[in-house]
């Protein structure tokens, strides 16, 4: 760094034409400008200034010196120009884990279009629903829904959204509605569970507190869009994020039940590791997912077709 200095402040004397000048655009004494030249010359071996009492005169040394001095200085500033237009032109591949359903129909389609904007960036979308370790695996950025735990990652909101419970009108005349949590138990439920294991619990709040359902049924499902089909099908009750069914709901196909005890923890969100600055691929991204996001009606105006 003290050499950058140094090269610096030869280039100001020397444009300068005087250690008064140079001293006075850089803000120190003209007997601190005095001293960094002499270091040079030290270092270097060898004189770069002819000096008098009116003027400055480089040696054929200085001359060379102040030559590859300008060089380097532009090279700098070039290298910092390439780095601060990099915030805002996206380059590179972009790898994206997502979970299945929500990629295949909130993030797929809408890819062509990032691109067209964003040129030079190529995107891998990596669709599981299985919470991956991004930094293990290699992903640059997650899609998540609901809470996210992990203290080594960012989380970005993209777009509100909640889990419901759901089913046909006709599901509901035929088997009763259900009006506290505990009533699912008399109910088909649609569960989600992953290789055969052990269903997760479906969570509800009440009294402030979140209150965990263990549902009880015939069908389960490692595949979202397959419980929400089964719901339409009016196989029985479906926990399902609300951005998945907003259209049947809007149309009434669905309709949802225990909609005071919904826990509303279940944001559509944005995860990557720590970065800075960071890479405009990531930062642009998740800018162009939450603009779509956010246009009126968004959500029941997509189809699952």
């Amino acid at each position: 760094m003290d050499k950058l200095r140094d090269i610096e402040t030869f280039a100001n004397v020397i444009r300068a034409g005087s250690f008064a000048k140079a001293a006075e655009a850089e803000g120190v004494t003209p007997v601190m400008i005095g001293r960094r030249i002499t270091e040079i010359e030290k270092r270097l071996g060898g004189e770069l200034l002819h000096r008098s009492t009116r003027k400055l005169a480089l040696t054929s040394a200085g001359s060379a010196y102040y030559r590859h001095c300008i060089e380097m200085m532009e090279r700098v500033c070039k290298a910092e120009r390439l780095v601060s237009d990099g915030r805002d032109y996206a380059t590179g591949q972009l790898i994206v884990s997502c979970p299945s359903s929500f990629g295949r129909h909130h993030v797929a389609p809408h890819l062509l279009e990032f691109m067209n904007a964003n040129p030079d960036v190529n995107v891998s979308l990596n669709l599981s629903d299985r919470v991956v370790d991004l930094v293990r695996m290699g992903y640059e950025i997650g899609i998540r829904s609901g809470p996210v735990i992990d203290p080594n990652l960012v989380v970005t909101r993209l777009a509100p959204s909640r889990i419901v419970a759901c089913g046909t009108p006709a599901y509901f005349e035929a088997h009763g509605t259900p009006l506290t949590p505990e009533e699912l138990a008399h109910h088909n439920c649609l569960i989600y569970n992953e290789h055969g294991g052990q269903q997760r619990g479906w969570h509800f709040q009440r009294d402030g507190s979140v209150l965990v359902i263990r549902p009880n049924g015939k069908l389960m499902s490692n595949d979202g869009s397959t419980l929400t089909r089964w719901a339409l099908d009016g196989l029985g009750v479906a926990w399902r994020p609300h951005w998945e069914v907003a259209r049947q709901l809007a149309t009434g196909e669905l309709v949802t039940v225990l909609d005071d005890a919904t826990s509303p923890n279940y944001d559509i969100v944005a995860v990557y590791p720590a970065q800075n600055p960071l890479p405009a691929k990531i930062r642009l991204f998740v800018s162009w997912l939450r603009t779509i996001y956010s246009a009126p009606n968004y959500w029941a105006s997509r189809t699952d077709e």
